[in-house]
């Protein structure tokens, strides 16, 4: 994951190995069967689940996560992950992957679980501990009746959504410093990263999205999603093979944000009728080029200036219509008859030479 790979006196794992060597993107290929008998070491999270299906796309979702993982060099040796549990499929699978890559990775680090009880009104507030019990995972529940305040602020009508997140973060940033937590492990996947890219797009007046990793305001703490290649749809099934024990988002009785409900059914029926758009889309996500947009804090286009060589340009073609040239315009050297080279259509060096004089250069920033 880092550089500090090479001194960690954990053993690198085959299996770690085998996930970084593989490409990200999956094949899709048909399994011929719905149950098969794995062999080979197990590990702790696998579970008893007998399905070829379901091995496969263990191995993709860990595969994406690892790359997530070493490519924005989100956990690093000696890290202690805060992973954020809401009780939702998102955070239960982000918890498995963390658990499993810390059994295999080649670096220590520890995961601590951490959830938040808002004091929803008919939250289950035993299905978290059992669970987590259940299966060793270290633990904080934290008790704070934030769902008072955002009904007392929150107009009657609106969504909770937003008042609820930033009331909920604020505490989780201030345990994660309080326990010396050096990261904090958001739950967030692909879809919700570009959900978030088109509402900002559509309803804030910004591009803008989810990072994989971001550091906070105040600089306090480190974000990272490890789920930042994940498809929902992958998550989904994950979840249900897995069987976790989901708890309901709508306990507060507030309706989804209308708008990212919108969003989402746009992206759904994006996937369904162009296979590859999403992937496109999540591309375009990770390859900006500033100097192909407006903003002016970004790139320095007021200073853009010229850098000719003497190299003599003459216009390949057949031939140049100089009409209406004025006295003024020949006295500021602007000739009335610009020579022209022959151009053949047909001869493959002259189009490459033309298509390659026309490609617009991507021009990376500096400031």
């Amino acid at each position: 994951m880092t550089n500090t790979q090479q001194n960690s006196p954990i053993e690198q794992d085959d299996t770690y190995q085998s996930l970084m060597n593989d490409p990200v993107t999956d094949e899709n290929e048909e399994v011929e069967t719905e149950t098969a008998t794995e062999t080979g070491e197990k590990h702790p999270l696998d579970d008893d689940i007998r399905s070829a299906r379901f091995r496969k796309l263990q191995k993709k979702i860990r595969r994406q996560v690892s790359h997530a993982i070493h490519d924005y060099n989100m956990i690093e040796d000696g890290d202690v992950v805060m992973a954020c549990i809401s009780g939702g499929k998102d955070s239960f699978t982000l918890l498995d992957m963390l658990l499993f890559l810390k059994r295999i990775a080649p670096i220590n680090f520890d995961v601590v679980a951490v959830n938040l009880d808002q004091k929803q009104p008919g939250f289950p507030e035993d299905i978290l501990p059992n669970y987590l019990t259940e299966h060793q995972i270290p633990y904080y529940i934290l008790e704070k009746d934030t769902y008072s305040i955002v009904k007392s602020i929150v107009p009657e009508g609106k969504t909770y959504c937003s008042a609820c997140s930033r009331l909920r973060r604020g505490s989780l940033y201030g345990f994660a410093k309080q326990i010396g937590a050096t990261k904090i492990a958001l739950g967030h996947h692909r879809d919700d990263m570009m959900a978030t890219f088109f509402l900002n797009l559509f309803h804030g007046g910004s591009l803008k999205s989810m990072p994989p990793k971001l550091l906070s305001d105040d600089e306090q703490n480190v974000l990272i999603r490890p789920l930042a290649y994940v498809e929902e749809k992958d998550i989904i099934k994950y979840a249900n093979y897995k069987k976790f024990p989901i708890i309901p988002c709508n306990l507060c009785g507030s309706q989804e944000n209308l708008q990212r409900a919108m969003i989402n059914e746009m992206l759904r029926d994006w996937d369904k009728q162009y296979p590859n758009r999403l992937n496109s889309i999540f591309g375009a996500l990770q390859n900006v080029a500033p100097s192909q947009l407006a903003d002016r804090k970004l790139f320095d286009f007021e200073n853009l200036s010229l850098n000719r060589d003497d190299k003599q340009s003459v216009f390949e073609g057949e031939n140049i219509q100089a009409g209406q040239i004025s006295e003024s315009l020949q006295q500021k050297g602007v000739p009335t008859a610009p020579q022209v080279q022959t151009f053949d259509p047909n001869n493959p060096e002259h189009v490459k030479k033309v298509a390659k004089l026309n490609k617009i250069p991507t021009i990376n920033p500096v400031i």
